[in-house]
């Protein structure tokens, strides 16, 4: 079960060019096709992940209408995302991994990890770290599929020693990747990531599934750094980035160069087109989550607080534009 010649490809040749494999973290309201593309162009990664989606949501009769966008690939979009799914149901991961496989995913990420209190009061999420039945359940349900079944987590729930039982469980289960978000569900991202646990992480899968990769996720801002913590931490095998995308839209660029505020707001219309062709299509789409990737662009301008708020006054992308080009007028 460990093995995966999926996640293989990715090692191997990460491996060969003496480095961590790299990824972009499934982010909700973020890492949906426009935006994956945007990354694509901007400085790619190994790995994408989907925004996470409802495994019930993907095959029920009213709900899966929901999930089109959400599981929306465009053909150009080199590699295929990972597919990341949320529940409590084995038997509601067994339909939905049949149905992704059958849309064309070629892999599968379990979401148990993520601190949302909806998420939580639907058992979902972080809160399958206190339930270890429920998460070996979603685990066999997910691989009734042909596709590779790896999990997402943190450390714990509230209590950072729960990582010393939850993590050789979901170790024993014998996925080809465990990522960790080295914090608990309590800390959401309150607290610097827990780097000081990473070699005991490393310890646990060496001792227990030594053929499954490690990747970690939290604080890491870029290539460079995420460079130095496997360099720190030898036996990881996989980096993973979050939030330091907002900060840095090139953030996995291996030589990091300086970017210009043409070469940024040229990125911010190439969003903007693509979620245009996106909504074009018929899928449904807010400018609302637009909004949010605004300040990615504008970072380090002079009068920067000034041009994101009058962005976030904005209602359609051709109004984007029009400050856009203002702005490159005024350069």
């Amino acid at each position: 079960m460990t093995q995966s010649a999926y996640w293989q490809r990715i090692a191997t040749k990460a491996q060969q060019e003496q480095r961590p494999f790299f990824s972009l973290a499934p982010m909700e309201a973020v890492t949906g096709s426009v935006f994956r593309r945007v990354v694509m162009r901007a400085a790619a990664p190994d790995v994408f992940y989907t925004e996470f989606t409802n495994a019930l949501s993907i095959t029920h009769p009213k709900a899966k209408f929901t999930t089109r966008g959400r599981l929306y690939i465009d053909p150009s979009e080199q590699p295929k995302p990972i597919v990341q799914l949320w529940g409590n149901s084995g038997a509601d991961f067994t339909k939905a991994a049949k149905e992704v496989q059958q849309q064309g995913y070629q892999a599968i990420d379990l979401n148990m990890g993520c601190p949302d209190m909806a998420v939580i009061k639907n058992h979902s999420g972080s809160d399958l770290i206190r339930h270890f039945d429920t998460a070996k359940a979603v685990i066999e349900g997910a691989r009734q599929s042909d596709l590779p079944v790896t999990v997402k987590t943190r450390l714990g729930f509230n209590d950072l020693n729960e990582y010393e039982t939850w993590i050789p469980f979901l170790l024993k289960q014998q996925v080809p990747v465990l990522t960790v978000h080295v914090r608990t569900r309590a800390e959401m991202s309150k607290v610097p990531a827990h780097y000081e646990l990473i070699d005991n992480l490393v310890q646990m899968r060496d001792t227990l599934a030594p053929d499954t990769l490690l990747q970690i996720n939290g604080d890491i801002a870029d290539h460079q750094a995420g460079i130095k913590l496997a360099n720190d931490h030898p036996g990881v095998d996989g980096i993973m980035i979050g939030r330091g995308i907002f900060t840095n839209p090139y953030a996995f660029e291996a030589d990091a160069k300086p970017h210009s505020s043409h070469e940024l707001l040229e990125l911010l219309r190439y969003q903007l087109d693509l979620y245009d062709q996106f909504v074009a299509m018929g899928i449904q789409g807010h400018f609302a989550p637009l909004q949010r990737f605004f300040k990615i662009y504008v970072r380090g301008m002079r009068h920067a607080a000034e041009i994101r708020n009058d962005l976030m006054q904005t209602k359609t992308t051709d109004e984007v534009r029009a400050i856009i080009d203002q702005l490159e007028q005024a350069e």
